[in-house]
């Protein structure tokens, strides 16, 4: 018997499956506040170089604001006032002449003057993060990646090593604890440490909420299990536009955001661990426990009298209880080495493609809360039509198509002028939903693609690739100074490439979760998942026969 054939006995989609997503779905809301939380943050509001000091000279007389730049500040091309760039010395005759071009220029002597009507304070204003110092605005981003790059690695292991439940507590601590250190931090040295180790606490909730819910629901509810937990995602994607409008000083939004874990850890309680890694790892007793609990709140109440404890242990199938795995097991096996090679690759392209699109919402004539709540709402169609897709055209194509029909839409916006900033508001959306559906098929594929004994170490390295690729994003953008275009032609790549890559893997609809190595390596192609009643009339009479026989 397969652990697949005891959650349909006692109803792998039932109330007990329904508390574990609720509980799972309050800090996955948080989630995107963090990852897109430098769209608010480090915003860089329109700015010039600071002209108060040469005020206090009286130098300006009875010039109004408007002269005031004029004679300070050179124009850029688009005839707004340079942003970067200011005259020795103020240059009176230009009211009478307005050609400026040949004029010599200075970097901004005395700091900057921003506009505050949008943000009340960001990063970027308070410590003067533009400019020639506008990477290390665009670093922060990377610096929290990264946090979560390393988290998504330590977490794969530790979380297999100790199970899912006690580390989700640990990553919940970690994030309220550096998200809240984070908004007190009175340099950018100190922010970018205390960035890092949020990211690094968020990653866990990430990994493990997945794993998590999946591990606990049957095979034929996979799909609406993983797009339902995807969904608080979208929800909180659209609350974070909310929410930066009405707070908009950065320190406060910072804490925002963080607060909700409190009551993550409240919540953290009433989960359980999962039955199949605590079987998989010889903890037969307990996960016995679990299923009667489960059984109770399903109503499934004659489980115990069906599946006897002694043969929990069977249900894996694997020989070692005590064998410990590790990272390196999904590359001892020739056909483990390549799904993680194939794998790695497509989550790469997913996570460059949706943070590439993602970080970067301006220059569509929209406000950046509208943009970013636009791109928030289209994910939620979008999650549910991949819903449909993924069990009429399998999760294979559905990955492929999704990476492909989004590098195509950044395609299109490069030959679309900007001028046309309603076309490219449509495209550019359209491409943010067909990426937010990569990614929501990529988390339900690799956990259907990896065993049980190293599930988690499967879905570490796999954020570890997408956090790498999305490390690289931010610092992407900024190659917009080489050549416009530049950034857009990188990403589209990306995506297109890891859409081929994707036709590579084998598909798992309609198959039975992998519980061992040998799984993946002795199989050609898993069983099917739907169980004739004679079948189930079989396995539980053998069962029965085996506990008589044990009796």
């Amino acid at each position: 018997m397969k652990f697949d054939n005891i959650l349909e006995e006692i109803d792998g989609c039932g109330w007990f499956q329904v508390l574990i997503v609720t509980l799972l779905c309050i800090p996955r809301v948080i989630l995107p506040c963090h990852f897109l939380l430098n769209n608010f943050i480090a915003a860089v509001p329109s700015h010039h170089c600071d002209l108060s000091a040469l005020d206090d000279g009286s130098l300006f007389g009875n010039l109004t604001q408007e002269q005031r730049l004029t004679v300070s500040i050179p124009v850029q091309e688009d005839g707004t006032p340079s942003s970067c760039k200011m005259f020795p010395e103020p240059q009176f005759h230009i009211l009478s002449n307005s050609n400026n071009s040949d004029l010599a220029t200075v970097p901004c002597q005395n700091g900057w003057a921003y506009d505050n009507s949008t943000f009340k304070s960001t990063m970027a204003t308070e410590w003067d993060l533009v400019c020639d110092r506008k990477g290390m605005n665009k670093a922060t981003a990377t610096i929290f990646f990264v946090g979560v790059m390393i988290g998504a690695i330590a977490f794969g292991t530790l979380t297999d090593k100790f199970g899912r439940k006690p580390m989700l507590l640990v990553s919940y601590t970690i994030s309220m604890v550096f998200g809240f250190a984070s908004a007190f931090s009175n340099s950018y040295t100190m922010f970018g440490v205390m960035r890092f180790f949020t990211g690094f606490g968020l990653t866990g909730i990430s990994i493990i909420s997945t794993v998590l819910s999946v591990e606990w629901v049957d095979i034929k509810h996979r799909a609406l299990i993983g797009i339902t937990g995807s969904m608080a995602w979208s929800f909180g994607n659209m609350m974070l536009a909310g929410i930066a409008y009405q707070v908009n000083d950065w320190r406060m939004l910072m804490i925002a955001v963080s607060a909700p874990l409190g009551l993550a850890i409240i919540t953290w309680w009433w989960l359980p661990e999962s039955a199949r890694w605590l079987i998989a790892n010889g903890k037969v007793e307990r996960a016995h426990l679990y299923l009667e609990k489960c059984a109770r709140f399903n109503n499934r109440k004659d489980f115990t009298s069906k599946i006897k404890l002694e043969h929990l242990s069977d249900v894996v199938g694997t020989d070692n209880h005590n064998k410990t795995y590790s990272y390196l097991d999904l590359v001892r096996t020739p056909k483990m080495r390549r799904l993680a090679l194939l794998t790695g690759i497509v989550w790469y392209g997913v996570a460059s493609t949706y943070y590439g699109i993602s970080l970067n919402i301006t220059g569509f004539g929209l406000n950046v809360y509208l943009t970013h709540f636009i791109y928030s709402a289209i994910e939620v169609p979008a999650k549910m039509v991949v819903y449909f897709c993924l069990d009429t055209i399998g999760r294979k194509h559905c990955q492929a198509g999704t990476l492909l029909l989004t590098g195509t839409c950044i395609a299109i916006n490069i030959f679309v002028p900007k001028g046309q900033w309603h076309v490219r508001t449509i495209v550019a959306v359209l491409g943010k939903g067909l990426s937010e559906a990569s990614f929501t098929t990529v988390i339900l594929y690799t956990a259907e693609l990896y065993p049980t004994v190293v599930r988690q170490n499967g879905l570490g390295y796999n954020n570890f690739m997408a956090r790498l690729g999305v490390s690289i994003a931010p610092l992407i953008i900024l190659l917009e100074d080489v050549w416009k275009p530049l950034p857009e032609v990188i990403i589209c790549c990306v995506s297109i490439l890891s859409g081929l890559v994707a036709f590579l893997l084998p598909e798992t609809h309609n198959a039975r979760l992998p519980e061992t190595i040998e799984d993946i390596e002795q199989t050609k192609k898993r069983k099917p998942i739907f169980v004739s009643p004679l079948e189930k009339t079989e396995i539980l009479l053998k069962s029965q026969k085996n506990n008589e026989l044990d009796q």
